[in-house]
């Protein structure tokens, strides 16, 4: 039979994890739930968690954009999708979303769609966009920042730059 987390098991524990990465307060939560913490410990355990600096759900919502966008390729709408499962505060999410660097963006998306459109078959450039495209959608990327991507990319195509008014 296991023996029981204490109160001070559980915040060492959780202050070691959070010195060697980011965590935000729902993943906490989450931890003293399966080791069956009290609600009222947990509340203690992550006051002093925060009040401490283990964690804080801003410095982790920039960390984890940052590491989403440069090391995963995901665009905005899935990296916000990302911050909601963690309970991210939506104007946490708001506030972090609207640092990123548009070009840092650019920079991300090109190469991948100049990777992906080597392995598309397609019989036509405009069937060849539309694959990229939905590529790029899943990805979590906007239809504008797409729409920069193809362009800078040279492909021909009148559907996209018809939207541009």
């Amino acid at each position: 039979m296991k023996k029981e987390k204490t109160e001070e098991e559980a915040f060492l524990q959780l202050a070691a994890l959070c010195a060697n990465a980011e965590h935000c307060q729902y993943e906490m939560l989450e931890k003293m739930k399966r080791w069956e913490l009290s609600e009222e410990a947990q509340a203690r355990v992550m006051a002093q968690l925060i009040e401490e600096r283990y964690v804080d759900d801003r410095r982790y919502a920039r960390a984890f954009v940052k590491d989403k966008i440069r090391y995963n390729k995901w665009g905005r709408r899935k990296v916000q999708q990302g911050l909601w499962m963690k309970r991210i505060d939506k104007e946490i999410q708001d506030e972090v979303l609207d640092e990123i660097d548009e070009k840092e963006y650019l920079d991300v998306l090109k190469p991948l769609l100049k990777q992906k459109r080597k392995s598309i078959k397609a019989n036509s450039d405009y069937e060849l966009n539309q694959k990229l495209v939905r590529f790029a959608y899943g990805r979590g990327f906007t239809f504008d920042i797409i729409r920069q991507c193809l362009d800078v990319s040279d492909i021909d195509e009148d559907d996209f730059e018809s939207d541009e008014d």
